[in-house]
């Protein structure tokens, strides 16, 4: 299998180009570098993957490069990239969101209408249910987008349903429910617990610490977005979570143990755009795609306090 994978240098596109390498696939690998968090920790993500015989590295914006001859070359494409962030996504910066995360789908979607593509894999998002009463949020539930960025995301899986539809463009698109592991981005809640810990400073959380998640390992997503390549239904929409829900306050028992240090609570101000809970079916993914999420909160916490630690050079 010939990949093209977009947002190649960020936290699930990085762990996906380095499975489907070590699988023996190539892989064409796009990463426009946006400034929404360190280039550095995005160099680093890439630097594995350079040293591959099998990846082709392109900088540049999937609006302004030449898709069709990259498309020409692949089976599948892995459409990852996407301007990231509820919080950040209100206001003057809105209109990099739709840039990013609505036009730069729609030209992917446009330059695979005449290809032989076998699929698309597109990366949503829990955030397009947003405030939905639906508990566990299941693929046939109302929408609620609670955020911009949602709206976006929402937008661009319409967007794949409308190829799918008039064009058979062979679409699938995951929803992904809370990602956590090495490699997670500076913004997300686990990477600011960690590295507040090691800096011996208070953890910030958003409101009371009651809001549930689903958690999901970065393991468990990229098995299955690579199996979504081999099995999903074209014009299938397949949440991605752990299947279960806890509260946010649980995590902070296992962060005192695995770190081996006291935390300090710190409660702000509840943001903009922040849902009160997640919690996906997962009964369609495990049907169609053989899902069977097998990562525990704690191993994943240990395994991304490694990394922390690594990076931050944390004692």
């Amino acid at each position: 299998m010939n990949c093209l994978v977009t947002g190649a240098a960020g936290f699930i596109g990085s762990h996906l180009c380095e499975k489907l390498l070590n699988s023996g696939f190539s892989v064409i690998g796009i990463d426009s570098f946006t400034d929404y968090y360190s280039r550095e920790l995005k160099k680093k993500n890439l630097s594995y993957l350079l040293e591959k015989q099998k990846f082709e590295f392109i900088k540049g914006d999937i609006n302004h490069i030449d898709l069709n001859k990259h498309i020409e070359k692949s089976d599948t494409v892995f459409h990852l990239a996407a301007q990231a962030g509820v919080r950040a996504s209100w206001g003057d910066y809105f209109a990099t969101y739709t840039k990013n995360n609505i036009e730069a789908t729609q030209k992917i979607l446009e330059a695979s209408k005449k290809s032989k593509i076998k699929k698309i894999v597109y990366a949503s998002s829990s955030s397009v249910y947003g405030n939905t009463p639906d508990l566990p949020m299941k693929e046939t539930s109302r929408l609620f987008p609670y955020s911009p960025y949602g709206v976006t995301k929402l937008a661009a899986e319409n967007l794949c349903s409308l190829y799918y539809e008039n064009y058979g463009v062979p679409v699938v698109s995951l929803r992904f429910f809370t990602v956590y592991g090495p490699r997670q981005r500076p913004d997300m809640a686990f990477h600011k617990f960690f590295k507040a810990i090691g800096e011996n400073r208070p953890i910030e959380i958003y409101g009371s610490g009651e809001q549930t998640r689903d958690f999901t390992y970065i393991d468990d997503i990229v098995n299955a977005t690579i199996t979504a390549a081999e099995k999903g239904k074209p014009g299938k929409i397949y949440n991605l979570g752990s299947g279960n829900h806890q509260k946010l306050s649980i995590v902070f028992p296992l962060l005192e143990k695995i770190c081996g240090k006291n935390v300090t609570i710190k409660n702000i101000e509840t943001q903009k755009g922040d849902v009160k809970n997640t919690y996906a079916s997962i009964s369609r993914a495990r049907k169609d795609l053989d899902y069977n999420p097998r990562g525990t909160l704690q191993e994943g916490l240990q395994q991304e306090w490694l990394w922390i630690k690594k990076i931050y050079s944390f004692k």
